[in-house]
């Protein structure tokens, strides 16, 4: 049989393989794009605290717990199975030692992750009497702070008081019109009888941006359960401590500034302390700005670039490539650290889960501002482990 072609054959082929690219072309061309990756997500809470002179237990209450707090919005988790970013913000009003001309307001942080920062600033808060209001002082958190624009990012504002909501001369219903466009929910939190606080207003604020009204009795002081396994977190805490290595020009002062925070979270019993320890063990505990571990997680250059002389002792003096193995040790004995750490948690919140009284928890800060967190959470797809 003769294998060779003949010169019609061989159009109809060239003919057939132009069509076959032609096809393959259109359909490539055509063919759905893959929807580009969602950005990650984030929660945003501002905390909008009275600290006028009833709200001692208040802001007692929010220093003991803030922590827990923390603790409770790491274990978030989006649908892709990422951790959203957490920042805080903190803001003081109704306190006579503030300008009468912002409406005794005072931002005292704006939206950040730096948790020792919230800790420090909510640790130097105190009360003097003053006039409380609240509309004013929302209206300002969302005019002050950076808010997402991205409607997928949880984005909350919790303001506790046991003033009428109806003070002030920004009207509550134009503050909260105002949350709703910005698509941040407003949670109040009456401090007192729940039913005082519907009579004066504090359930309409929440109720027009969909959030959640809820009282506390704000003398309640906190109860914290020992657990067989608070001294081992502890001592990993110390441990923890040694792998933080800074650098920059304020590098030296945030490191004492973390052992300020270990100490105020002990000021309130060890069993707080614990729950610090807990959340220096997950990825809401972020420092990059001052610690190498953390910025060589972002940046790797930050390591052979940060200036000797805002350094430690032990790093003067180091080679590069000595700097990079130090580093790389110490975030590998992190990481160590942070997993038994964790590990102890799960077991600790068994324990407590079994043997702590349901009073213990109930009409605490805490407990209701968890409670309308993770409501909302599964609005923006986010679950709890």
């Amino acid at each position: 049989m003769n294998s060779t072609q003949t010169p019609v054959s061989k159009v109809k082929n060239r003919i057939l393989a132009l069509v076959a690219f032609v096809m393959f072309w259109h359909l490539s061309a055509f063919a759905p794009k893959p929807a580009p990756p969602a950005k990650d997500q984030s929660i945003q809470l501002a905390l909008l605290l009275d600290t006028s002179n009833s709200m001692d237990g208040l802001i007692d209450q929010a220093k003991s717990q803030l922590w827990k707090i923390v603790n409770e919005l790491a274990a978030a988790k989006c649908s892709d199975g990422k951790r959203p970013a957490i920042r805080i913000a903190l803001y003081e009003y109704g306190n006579d030692n503030l300008s009468s001309e912002e409406g005794y307001i005072r931002q005292v942080s704006g939206l950040t992750d730096d948790l020792d920062l919230i800790s420090e600033k909510l640790f130097s808060l105190s009360t003097n009497g003053g006039s409380e209001f609240c509309g004013h002082v929302i209206n300002t958190s969302l005019r002050q702070l950076n808010w997402s624009p991205s409607p997928n990012d949880l984005k909350m504002i919790f303001i506790a008081g046991n003033e009428p909501f109806t003070q002030g001369n920004i009207a509550y219903r134009t503050a909260c019109g105002l949350a709703s466009d910005k698509g941040v929910v407003v949670n109040t939190i009456y401090c007192g009888p729940f039913e005082e606080g519907l009579r004066t207003s504090w359930k309409e604020g929440a109720d027009m941006t969909g959030g959640s009204y809820m009282s506390i009795e704000q003398n309640k002081k906190t109860v914290y359960i020992p657990s067989p396994y608070d001294d081992r977190i502890s001592a990993l805490n110390e441990k923890l401590n040694n792998t933080y290595v800074y650098y920059g020009a304020q590098g030296a002062s945030k490191k004492e500034m973390q052992a300020i925070q270990d100490s105020n979270a002990g000021s309130y019993g060890e069993a707080n302390k614990v729950e610090r320890a807990v959340s220096k063990s997950s990825h809401a505990y972020r420092n990059s700005s001052w610690d190498l571990v953390d910025a060589a997680k972002e940046d790797e250059s930050v390591v052979t670039k940060a200036r000797e002389e805002e350094l430690p002792q032990e790093m003067k003096g180091m080679s590069a490539s000595e700097r990079q193995t130090y580093i790389k040790n110490k975030s590998a004995e992190r990481d160590a650290i942070q997993k038994e750490i964790q590990s102890l948690n799960r077991k600790r919140q068994e324990y407590l889960a079994a043997h702590t009284p349901k009073e213990v928890t109930d009409s605490m800060l805490d407990a209701a501002m968890i409670k309308a967190i993770k409501e909302k959470a599964r609005t923006k797809n986010l679950s709890f482990e």
